[in-house]
């Protein structure tokens, strides 16, 4: 298992406020949109030579809104060898609409990952 790249997700209830927030006080761009039904549920931001992701979680509570979002060559194996070693199963790996197959995990501590194939990548 390789982990080809990684980036933070900041999970709010008001998505068009944080990204706002992001593009005025660190110049950051949206360079990608997901949207259901025609309201935008997540975006990616490039900040500098960084990115970040903000996605819709209506009731997620203070202290739980980063998660990990993490790139891997083969998310079955992943999502197995971490739950092996004591990660907490979310979610099983499954297809999603936008063509990337995802995990979800908590870490020890109890923060978020999600292991994930990129859909060119699979």
């Amino acid at each position: 298992m390789t982990v080809t790249r990684l980036f933070p997700i900041l999970r709010t209830a008001d998505l068009p406020r944080l990204s706002g927030f992001y593009d005025t006080a660190f110049g950051a761009a949206v360079t990608y949109r997901y949207d259901q039904d025609g309201v935008d549920v997540y975006r990616a931001l490039a900040v500098g030579e960084g990115s970040i992701g903000i996605g819709v979680e209506p009731d997620v509570e203070r202290g739980r809104a980063i998660a990990v979002w993490m790139y891997v060559d083969d998310v079955d194996s992943a999502f197995e060898r971490a739950v092996g070693i004591g990660a907490e199963p979310v979610a099983a790996p499954e297809a999603l609409p936008w063509g990337e197959r995802v995990a979800q995990i908590h870490d020890p501590d109890g923060n978020l990952l999600y292991l994930a194939a990129a859909a060119a990548e699979r």
